[in-house]
């Protein structure tokens, strides 16, 4: 099976509500795309080709190349369709792989023994023309498998990223309840920021927004902190490829950036974490950071940058007296120390929302996991701008 020079569909995945963002990336590549959905977008490509999107794409989570695609109504079917294909042309006899799925299908109670149906059939078909049982399991770090099963309609696919690409590797040290690389920088490029002007990020957790803001800014990509993916292990991968898109992504790096890039906190273990995971990701230069509380945050004056708020929801803590003073706090700090720009807060939480004080300009809808989320965005006039005879509004 020639994959890596064949045409086929291909799923790229993603965490719901970061397909738009997603899209962009993918077109920004110069690929056209077949059609697109909340958690995805299909493409027409070969599996040499996803090695390029598996390298640059800062919002995707796996890159799927269809293998086959064929009916099967139960564990049986699925087996015979999976045991007549040629495995023993795209898996080492003497290497590892492992199955994962997505399965709705009224014979199988649990996705394992789907899982299980598919790994025998990969087994014993190897075995059937080489005399070796490959190795299987759960790590992801090898060779993968992905059946997608719906009712009858059923694909195989090889998972050429193995890993997930929602985290992009360079955070080593994850901190307190950490944003996702993947929607951290999805939350960048949904705000108004033109990748010049400053950038403050108060409460900067583990650093994640800020380096995502950075890495944006200089066009640093995700395969750049990443030396394995699934498609290395697959027969037929050519390593030169891999190696010439890398040297790509070295030569389209942006340095010299004139940029202020500002992310505070309070806890300077959080702050110590943050600067270790801007050194690993290579702009710990580009971010100035701070220990102190978010309202003495020093925002550059004159600038039409951005401040970016990540704050505790309440959803784990509970303790909603203390978060609606922060609130309100937050948005006294955007409305008296931040004229001119554009404020941002990311919050799981619309009652605490109420309280920040200040009219939302747009609602921007994400997930954090499954936690329904809102970024919200405030135009912070410097002054009292509003177009003439306009009457102020109350939130």
């Amino acid at each position: 099976m020639q994959v890596f020079h064949t045409k086929s569909k291909v799923i790229i995945t993603c965490n719901k509500r970061l397909s738009p963002y997603l899209l962009e990336e993918v077109k920004a590549l110069g690929y056209d795309v077949v059609r697109d959905f909340p958690t995805g977008l299909e493409l027409d490509i070969t599996l040499s080709e996803c090695i390029r999107l598996n390298l640059n794409l800062r919002c995707a989570s796996q890159i799927l190349y269809c293998l086959k695609s064929f009916k099967a109504g139960n564990p049986e079917e699925l087996y015979r369709e999976m045991v007549d294909m040629p495995w023993e042309e795209l898996i080492d006899f003497s290497g590892y792989f492992s199955v994962t799925s997505n399965v709705d299908n009224p014979t199988i109670t649990t996705p394992l023994f789907a899982n299980l149906k598919v790994k025998d059939a990969i087994v014993d078909r190897i075995k059937d023309k080489k005399g070796i049982r490959p190795n299987s399991g759960s790590d992801a770090n090898k060779a993968v498998v992905h059946l997608y099963w719906k009712d009858n309609d059923a694909d195989i696919f090889i998972d050429t990223s193995g890993e997930t690409l929602a985290k992009h590797g360079y955070r080593k040290i994850p901190g307190k309840a950490p944003m996702l690389e993947a929607l951290a920088a999805a939350t960048v490029l949904s705000t108004k920021w033109d990748q010049k002007s400053p950038f403050v990020n108060p409460m900067c957790g583990s650093g994640t927004l800020a380096i995502e803001a950075a890495l944006i800014a200089t066009n640093r990509r995700p395969g750049l902190f990443r030396m394995n993916y699934g498609f290395m292990h697959i027969i037929g991968y050519d390593e030169q490829v891999f190696f010439n898109e890398r040297r790509i992504l070295k030569d389209q790096v942006i340095k010299n950036v004139d940029l202020q890039i500002i992310a505070t906190d309070i806890s300077e273990d959080a702050v110590d974490v943050s600067r270790k995971n801007a050194k690993t990701a290579g702009v710990d230069t580009m971010i100035t950071f701070e220990v102190c509380d978010f309202a003495e945050t020093q925002v550059p004056e004159g600038g039409k940058g951005v401040v970016v708020f990540n704050p505790e929801y309440g959803e784990r803590l509970g303790v909603h007296s203390k978060l609606e003073s922060t609130y309100k706090r937050m948005g006294d700090f955007m409305k008296q120390e931040c004229k001119g720009y554009f404020g941002y807060i990311f919050t799981g939480n619309p009652d605490l929302a109420k309280k920040i004080g200040l009219k939302a300009t747009r609602k921007i809808e994400f997930y954090n996991g499954k936690l329904d989320c809102r970024m919200l965005e405030y135009e912070l006039y410097d002054g009292t701008r509003r177009p003439e005879g306009e009457r102020p509004t109350k939130d």
